[in-house]
């Protein structure tokens, strides 16, 4: 069955490989990011692959342009069935150099961010009766990260923000689900290799289990399945696709 599927943070890694595979799924697409131009290459990307899809820029931080970008899928595709928060921003320095600037600018995208379009698309959802939210956090929400305590924390509350609506819309017939991702090749882990705050790709590989790094679309499999008819009994769950680092 065809849904409107709305992928924030969707015009690249993660996020674009999961807007691929839930078109691939027959969902119709929304791509929602900040840089409107990307999510507009998407698109047409999606387009040409026969999906129906559309752009819309926003930054997930303001509400207002949040409200507006959902007003205008709503209005091309129709309401929102599937809700993937893949928006994100990492940050790295020494907890005693934390600014109250940067502390504020990674919960105000990571958290906040997240919390506005899940405000805002789930009204939708419990109309119809059906909903899937999927919340892209980290394995530093499971474990920590020394010089990225902002981030980790502004991850893990997206746990606990998880398991809090999964039990509140679970007699709607919304499933909310979290993935946290570990050893992703993406574009944001390719920016923190090069401001040096991420090691090789091979000496991530070696403290992987499975021996290799993973790719966006491990990530877009396994949002496509909790987002999928199939996945209704599972909710409140924490779906670790990691190659193994965190048991």
């Amino acid at each position: 069955m065809s849904r409107v599927a709305v992928v924030t943070g969707g015009a690249s890694g993660m996020g674009e490989a999961t807007c691929h595979e839930l078109g691939r799924r027959g969902h119709q697409v929304a791509v929602l990011d900040v840089d409107h131009d990307a999510a507009q290459r998407v698109t047409d990307d999606l387009r040409a692959q026969g999906v129906t899809a559309m752009a819309a820029g926003a930054d997930v931080t303001d509400r207002r342009a949040v409200e507006e970008a959902f007003g205008k899928i709503r209005a091309e595709l129709g309401p929102v069935a599937v809700l993937v928060t893949s928006a994100g921003l990492f940050g790295y320095s020494s907890f005693a150099d934390i600014t109250v600037e940067s502390w504020q600018r990674l919960i105000d995208v990571n958290l906040t961010g997240t919390f506005h379009c899940c405000q805002v698309a789930v009204g939708d959802m419990v109309a119809a009766g059906w909903g899937r939210i999927v919340m892209i956090s980290s394995s530093s929400a499971q474990r920590g990260t020394p010089f990225a305590a902002h981030y980790a924390a502004s991850k893990g509350a997206l746990l606990t923000l998880t398991k809090s609506l999964a039990r509140e819309y679970a007699a709607h017939g919304v499933t909310v689900n979290n993935i946290p991702p570990s050893g992703i090749e993406t574009p944001m882990q390719h920016a923190s290799q090069a401001a040096g705050h991420l090691p090789s790709n091979e000496q991530i590989a070696a403290h992987i289990p499975v021996g290799h790094l993973g790719t966006p679309a491990d990530i877009a499999a396994a949002v496509g399945f909790l987002c999928s008819e199939e996945a209704g009994f599972i909710t409140g769950q924490t779906l670790g696709v990691n190659g193994g680092s965190v048991m």
